[in-house]
């Protein structure tokens, strides 16, 4: 279609999404078909948030609050900052695409990390910027030295996930802060921290803890993962007042339903449900560390709500077996791991099927 499409946008790769259930179920004859492919809270969401969203149903006749005051007001209370420094999207994607448009230009450089998650890539090639990447170094760990020293005078934004997707790994304060130290002030570090809710370590940190002192410094948040909400697509970001006040220049209005923003304030309100979803997530992650290597499987050291499992063999085949045997898991070719699959927590039951199946599989 050249010349009415820009090069970066023909050569562009469009994001892979998990297999549907129902679309699985229709193409191979089956039922009772399992997921664990996209890390959704195998829990569903809050009680709570269900019975909001059924009666935030009633008003869909009518456009929903463009600036989101309730839910704004109620997250910046939750994490101890100012309705301001909060902006929200449709989904943590959307703002990840308004810093993007916001804060560089074509003739900038974005900083990117090779095989961390590929949204990142494919936003900022959709805005025909320019960007480099940064290898990982030995089990599949950000490399922030590498990072920091890759840093020139093109650079404006460097994109961050901490804990990683799809390789589940994270990195502490210490090395944070190491690398805070050498990144420019004009240089935006967006730090996604879509998993922070499911990580137990103590070096852990959140750039929330930062953007005070560092007003560079970019974190995101998403209620797709621990609070289950993720078709409503919301998510949100907390940085600088002065940078919110330009993302919301260029945000898009009435971004959020009206659902999206009554079923976040419920969801967000249930301590309850956060804290079993935690639990079972910790159950699951450690029925796979202990049963997956017996199968063969090495695993990244996950802190999410997956795994990533080298099984050294070609994943898309693992992957098309699996899924005549009604499991669906994620092939991370595309991701640069050609023989690992990146394999979600479930419920107990259905971890186990997971298992069950790669077992029989593996045999076959």
């Amino acid at each position: 279609m050249r010349p009415l499409v820009p090069p970066y946008i023909e050569t562009l790769k469009p994001y892979v999404p998990g297999k549907p259930i129902e679309e699985t179920e229709r193409e191979y004859g089956l039922t009772g078909v399992i997921k664990l492919a996209s890390n959704e809270n195998p829990l569903g969401p809050s009680p709570k948030a269900i019975e909001a969203m059924r009666v935030a149903s009633q008003k869909v006749h009518l456009y929903p609050d463009a600036s989101s005051y309730t839910l704004v007001r109620q997250l910046a209370e939750h994490l101890g900052v100012k309705p301001e420094e909060v902006v929200l999207g449709c989904g943590s994607n959307e703002i990840i695409e308004l810093l993007i448009r916001t804060f560089t230009t074509p003739e900038d450089e974005v900083l990117l990390c090779k095989g961390s998650f590929p949204a990142y890539r494919i936003s900022v090639q959709a805005h025909g910027r320019p960007f480099a990447e940064v290898p990982m170094r030995e089990g599949h760990r950000y490399d922030l030295e590498a990072m920091a020293k890759a840093i020139n005078p093109r650079t404006r934004m460097i994109f961050i996930a901490n804990p990683d997707n799809p390789t589940g790994t994270t990195f502490g304060r210490q090395e944070w802060e190491t690398f805070l130290a050498k990144v420019p002030e004009h240089v935006l570090v967006v730090h996604d921290e879509a998993y922070f809710e499911f990580v137990d370590w103590p070096e852990y940190f959140s750039a929330v803890e930062y953007f005070r002192k560092h007003p560079n410094v970019v974190a995101l948040r998403t209620f797709s993962k621990i609070y289950g909400l993720a078709g409503l697509r919301l998510g949100y970001g907390v940085m600088d007042a002065r940078l919110v006040a330009y993302l919301q220049r260029t945000r898009m209005p009435f971004n959020l339903t009206i659902p999206a923003q009554m079923g976040g304030l419920a969801a967000l309100g249930d301590v309850e449900h956060v804290r079993r979803t935690r639990e079972l997530n910790s159950e699951g992650l450690r029925y796979y560390q202990t049963e997956l290597p017996k199968l063969g499987a090495k695993l990244a050291e996950s802190h999410a709500n997956f795994v990533l499992a080298d099984f050294g063999r070609p994943a898309m085949e693992l992957y098309e077996k699996l899924l005549r045997k009604g499991v669906i898991v994620r092939p991370m070719a595309g991701n640069g791991y050609p023989t690992s699959l990146r394999i979600s927590v479930g419920t107990q039951e259905e971890n186990v099927r997971c298992v069950t199946a790669l077992r029989e599989v593996l045999a076959s």
